[in-house]
């Protein structure tokens, strides 16, 4: 009992903590905002908070240029301008801190005893990047929380909240949906060794009709339906601007202010002529998968010597774009050669960690589910 109650107490001091420092950057950044040039709230944030408040004077959020999200965002932001400013870094906060419970609950439905799965989420609830990205008031961390609920519910076999947050999660931002396949894969029925030793035409066939359950119709029917109610309704509110600006504007987006994309430089170099698909990855971004990481890390052979020289070697190409980025961005040196540079070498960086943790991940065989405290 006592060990236990140990237990208990150093993970409430993990999220306690955790939740105070982005708080208290949260605090920082309004003063900083208030006394310094450079301003730590991010841009964006404003523009949320301008979208905001058009609706509450009835009008479209799009009447804000460069919104393009969905209107269900602004509407969590009311309160931005009827109670506080801040309100919304807070609720991005909160999120934040929930990815990390979430985190927590998984690795311990998978077998992993609290303390483990305490240290391990402890890498997102203790990094520095989640802290900074939330607290400066972007909204990735809400997209986090959805996709690991998703997770959550997924191997606690409760399929239609699954389903209603993976519709969420989806309508919220699109890239989600890249999640679809590996979530089919997770529910087709298995494959006995009868229909593994068969002809190869007809372990294909049967590898098809895998897919025809009842569970994997449950789920899309579900997800599915949540999002195209949500679009559905803000289709009959604001019109075709919702479905361009939310979803069909990132098909043909053109962003030439610097970023870690390799295709930067190519496109504030034909700016005039060049369009395709998102070629844009700016710090948020990084969240995408690094809110996944700590749900494979338990699986990964590699040594703390190369685990923590795979960390450094991500922040060192961090470290190198930055440089140049800022000797644009406040100095005013035309350093855009260096920041595309730099971004492909971010991206080899990228690739090596990557092949690293491919080569590493050692799959087990799925423990007994546990209950979670």
């Amino acid at each position: 009992m006592e060990r236990l109650t140990s237990r208990l107490t150093n993970k409430h001091v993990l999220f306690s903590a955790s939740l105070a420092v982005r708080l208290a950057l949260v605090a920082y950044g309004d003063h900083q905002d208030r006394t310094m040039v450079v301003k730590y709230t991010d841009i964006d944030y404003h523009v949320f908070t301008d979208a905001a408040r058009f609706i509450t004077e009835g009008e479209s959020p799009y009447n804000r240029s460069t919104y393009r999200y969905t209107p269900l965002l602004a509407w969590l932001l009311t309160p931005n301008i009827y109670l506080s400013m801040v309100f919304g870094k807070i609720l991005f906060v909160l999120c934040d801190v929930l990815s990390g419970l979430l985190i927590y609950r998984i690795l311990r439905l998978r077998g992993l005893d609290s303390e483990t799965a305490r240290r391990v989420s402890s890498l997102w609830l203790l990094n520095p990047l989640p802290m900074g990205v939330s607290s400066r008031g972007n909204a990735e961390s809400i997209l986090a929380a959805l996709v690991l609920g998703t997770l959550l519910c997924m191997e606690g076999r409760r399929l239609i909240w699954a389903a209603i947050l993976y519709g969420l999660s989806v309508h919220m931002k699109i890239y989600p949906i890249t999640y679809a396949l590996p979530i089919a894969l997770t529910l087709r029925t298995p494959e006995t060794r009868a229909e593994r030793d068969r002809q190869s035409w007809r372990r294909f066939i049967g590898f098809i009709g895998s897919f025809l359950n009842a569970q994997l119709f449950l789920f899309a029917s579900v997800a599915g339906g949540v999002f195209c109610v949500l679009t559905a309704l803000f289709y009959y509110m604001y019109g075709w601007e919702f479905l361009h600006e939310t979803y069909l504007y990132h098909l043909t987006r053109r962003d030439i202010r610097h970023n870690f994309s390799p295709y930067f430089y190519m496109l504030y170099l034909t700016a005039a002529i060049f369009v395709s698909f998102n070629k844009v990855c700016t710090s948020q971004y990084f969240l995408w998968y690094l809110c996944l990481l700590p749900l494979v890390i338990p699986h990964l052979s590699l040594s703390l010597k190369q685990g923590v020289g795979l960390l450094l070697l991500w922040f060192a190409g961090q470290g190198i774009w930055l440089g140049p980025a800022y000797f644009l961005e406040f100095e005013g040196y035309n350093t855009f050669l260096l920041i595309w540079l730099a971004g492909l070498l971010f991206l080899i960086i990228n690739c090596f960690i990557l092949i690293q943790i491919v080569a590493h991940y050692k799959p087990t065989q799925t423990p007994q589910r546990l209950k979670v405290e």
